[in-house]
């Protein structure tokens, strides 16, 4: 009579409201939520969830391990058939700030807020003229400061 051992079947299970948005866990696509897959390590993970209409959300997934899967009582756990263990994640999509108001609003806004963003870096520098030819405090022009693809003016040579 064969002996039957079992291994434990590790899930995560992936919920998000709404649902129907794009899941990545360390960069591999599973699906739409909602939706399972296998994992084989528990601990933490990157996930993205991706859905039009909502601002994509980057976070970790923890799978943290059970009780019964430490040294010890999971010597039991795995010989048990068809056992199965299912991490569930529940995700909240936060809508788009696009798709929340008018589109005049919408770019009116972000115009603001990035005059806002500009405000506290301060003023901006006054541009500086370039420097060759730029006469000297004694009033004599810089000629030390010339590109170096340029022939020089006391140079001779045939194309002079």
């Amino acid at each position: 009579m064969p002996l039957l051992t079992g291994c434990v079947e590790r899930r995560i299970s992936i919920t998000s409201e709404p649902t129907g948005a794009l899941v990545w866990v360390n960069d591999v696509e599973v699906g739409r939520t909602p939706t399972e897959a296998n994992f084989k390590h528990y601990g933490k993970y990157d996930v993205r969830l991706e859905l039009d209409g909502y601002d994509t959300l980057q976070t970790v997934g923890d799978a943290s391990t059970p009780w019964w899967d430490f040294p010890g009582p999971d010597l039991i756990a795995e010989a048990v058939p068809g056992a199965k263990s299912t991490i569930k994640w529940h995700f909240e999509l936060s809508p788009a700030l696009a798709s929340t108001m008018p589109k005049d609003q919408f770019e009116s806004g972000m115009i603001d807020r990035a005059h806002a963003l500009r405000d506290q870096l301060g003023p901006a520098p006054a541009p500086q003229p370039d420097s060759v030819g730029i006469p000297a405090s004694d009033g004599k022009a810089d000629d030390s400061l010339k590109p170096a693809d340029l022939p020089r003016d006391d140079s001779a040579g045939p194309d002079r």
